[in-house]
């Protein structure tokens, strides 16, 4: 998932500090980043797709005439209602090109974002929870868990359910709702649940399980799964989500959410987003195209070379270890490879007792661990960034030398003050 808490850290701390030699065309995609600004690598913005799209030109390009789209209504016939029939023809259609989530036998329940439909499941889960019954259902994720878990389940203070942590910890004999985020945000590990436990309800959050974030393995098909477009496309700021749901009547429960809410989800962004999952469904037949029509072969292509310049950057520096992620067959592909997540998982080597602190200290911008129920030696980056935003990264962490007599140490922890 991309989301709430990432948007509130933006809006706190722009990308880049503008300090008057910065040039940046409509579309953000030719830029000069002054190499003393501040680097935002905090959230998950995933501009590192403008590339593509930029090549693509008008070939998903979508006109809405004045008198189109006015209905409430999309399709009536649909218990989702507002669900557009072309965007839902065009997630039926992805899935099956990618061959990562089953949809024959699921309802589709659109939403403005998977942060929107997480509040919806998590009400149509516990909306039948009885009155006599005084107890909040426990909502827990395995550490570390998406940071913005924690705060969309207390938001609204709800009687219906409340954050009870990590799920390794959970130990009551009571109702509970896991929620498994596989690849996981933030260390893209792929995992299952961890309680296990009579009265459980699973939901799997599945944003980054796309073959240019990780090897598809199979064609996954549990009770609830959620996806979005944000980091599938990377056409965040059209806040389309979706939910393929197996039993009918928490579909129902979702979709009545969404219409107390917000009375459906926008026609234009939904007709938009049809219109480009439709465009990659069809280039996933162009394996090898020189037209480079094959979106995920761009992304796979993309993240793992910036993988391989991280690691090679941090083996010189000797100040922070990541993740390894095993060799996996992917279906899509027909190859076997690794994964190479959105998000870099770092942890400060033995002495260094904050790690965002650190980077902060370099005009680096991450979010620390204790945002995500772990601990403060390590950090989350996004490397879904544009590429100049990237490579001043890279060559900042690469002037970051291991500490010979505590200066590192004694750095990391007086740079408080510098940003």
């Amino acid at each position: 998932m991309g989301g709430i808490d990432q948007v509130n850290e933006t809006r706190l701390a722009p990308t880049v500090a503008n300090e008057g030699n910065t040039v940046e065309n409509r579309d953000g995609v030719t830029r000069n980043i002054p190499m003393d600004a501040i680097i935002n690598l905090d959230h998950g913005d995933p501009t590192m797709y403008e590339a593509f799209w930029g090549k693509m030109g008008d070939r998903c390009t979508v006109e809405i005439k004045g008198c189109d789209s006015l209905s409430y209504f999309s399709n009536p016939k649909n218990p989702c209602w507002f669900l557009e029939p072309k965007l839902e023809e065009a997630i039926r259609s992805l899935h099956g090109a990618v061959g990562n989530a089953v949809t024959d036998g699921y309802s589709i329940v659109v939403g403005t974002g998977s942060s929107h439909l997480v509040n919806a499941v998590l009400y149509a889960l516990t909306s039948n929870h009885q009155p006599n019954e005084p107890n909040q259902i426990s909502v827990v994720s395995a550490a570390p868990y998406y940071s913005a878990y924690p705060e969309i389940a207390d938001l609204v203070r709800s009687r219906l359910y409340k954050w009870a942590g990590d799920a390794r910890q959970f130990e009551k004999d009571e109702p509970y709702i896991e929620l498994v985020t596989s690849p996981n945000n933030p260390n893209g590990v792929i995992q299952g649940s961890v309680v296990n436990r009579d009265g459980g309800i699973l939901v799997h959050d599945l944003a980054y399980y796309w073959p240019q974030y990780t090897p598809i393995t199979s064609s996954l098909e549990f009770d609830i799964m959620l996806f979005t477009a944000s980091k599938c496309t990377g056409h965040a700021g059209s806040r389309i989500g979706w939910a393929l749901v197996k039993d009918k009547e928490v579909a129902k429960r979702i979709i009545k959410f969404m219409e107390v809410t917000t009375i459906g989800v926008s026609k234009e962004s939904q007709l938009r987003v049809a219109k480009i999952l439709q465009f990659i469904a069809d280039g996933c037949k162009q394996f090898g195209s020189p037209q480079g029509d094959n979106f995920f072969e761009f992304g796979q292509s993309l993240m793992k070379k910036r993988w391989q310049i991280l690691r090679e950057t941090l083996k010189e520096n000797q100040m922070f270890t990541i993740p390894k992620y095993p060799l996996q067959h992917c279906n899509f592909f027909g190859d076997v490879t690794n994964a190479h997540p959105a998000f870099a998982w770092m942890k400060c080597k033995e002495g260094i007792e904050d790690c965002e602190k650190l980077l902060r200290g370099h005009k680096i911008l991450a979010r620390s661990g204790r945002r995500f129920g772990s601990d403060p030696g390590f950090v989350r980056v996004s490397m879904v960034g544009r590429e100049d935003e990237f490579n001043l990264f890279i060559d900042r962490l690469s002037k970051i030398q291991s500490f010979n007599n505590g200066d590192e140490k004694d750095k990391a922890n007086a740079s408080g003050n510098h940003v």
